[in-house]
């Protein structure tokens, strides 16, 4: 995590890992300088639970300007996993579709632009937006969404780009998601998502599979999560996200 000056900052570039919350990177850092810890302190952006890098806290009379701080552009590094779908858009999500398929750069690569622009994107079901005072992710727990239209909003993704195709072997994909699942506190219903992903690889006829690194760069408010899910849907072929770091806030770059 970044230290800060010796004098009270405004700002601070952190960096929030898997399985942290943005609030227990403040509560570390109140622990860790003494002269905090009685200041008001907010962040000013999400990230999921599986995703890492760039949180902007807010220091002191700063709070007050949280809104311009949410306005500004984001970037991503993600990686997508071709074969399995997932109701989170994630790997902290129950397994809905798998299937085995091979991996078309050229189509992959033309699906990516598809998406570049300004667009209504709808809001992933696992998520804090609220409907009727009822968070998504409640109204998904409760296998009611059916009940409700999934509210979208407006985003720009500026530019979306492949950086790597590689392939990741069964037995490691099965170690990776049970270490980063394992960082995940609070109830997320891992014991129950840990036990398919596990049951679903070790049953499968592939012995590796597809992982595909991009990049974006879009507007606030934009989800990942949603992009790589509307990508498969795009492709016709099952893909959830496996790992997203924010690299970038405005000016604020990742500093881990």
């Amino acid at each position: 995590m970044a230290k800060a000056d010796n004098k009270l900052p405004s700002v601070i570039n952190a960096y929030k890992e898997v399985g942290e919350t943005p609030l227990e990177v403040i509560e570390l850092l109140k622990k860790s300088q003494k002269k905090l810890r009685d200041v008001p302190i907010t962040y000013a952006g999400r990230l999921d639970p599986m995703a890492e890098g760039v949180l902007l806290l807010l220091i002191g009379d700063e709070v007050h300007k949280k809104e311009d701080y949410l306005k500004l552009d984001k970037e991503y590094e993600f990686q997508v996993l071709f074969g399995f779908s997932t109701d989170t858009y994630d790997l902290l999500g129950r397994i809905y579709d798998t299937e085995d398929g091979i991996f078309n750069t050229p189509l992959f690569e033309a699906a990516l632009k598809e998406f570049e622009g300004k667009q209504e994107q709808a809001y992933p079901p696992y998520s804090s937006k609220t409907v009727d005072g009822k968070s998504l992710f409640e109204w998904a727990r409760e296998g009611r969404l059916h009940e409700i239209e999934i509210p979208t909003h407006k985003i720009e993704i500026k530019t979306l780009e492949l950086i790597k195709v590689e392939m990741i072997a069964k037995e490691a994909l099965k170690e990776h998601i049970m270490e980063k699942i394992a960082l995940v506190k609070g109830d997320f219903r891992q014991k129950e998502i840990l036990e398919l992903w596990v049951a679903y690889i070790d049953n499968a006829t592939e012995t590796e599979f597809p992982l595909i690194t991009c990049m974006a760069e879009c507007s606030s408010g934009t989800y990942i999560r949603s992009v790589v899910h509307d990508l498969g849907k795009k492709l016709n072929i099952p893909t959830t996200t496996f790992s997203i770091i924010r690299t970038k806030i405005g000016e604020y770059e990742a500093n881990s």
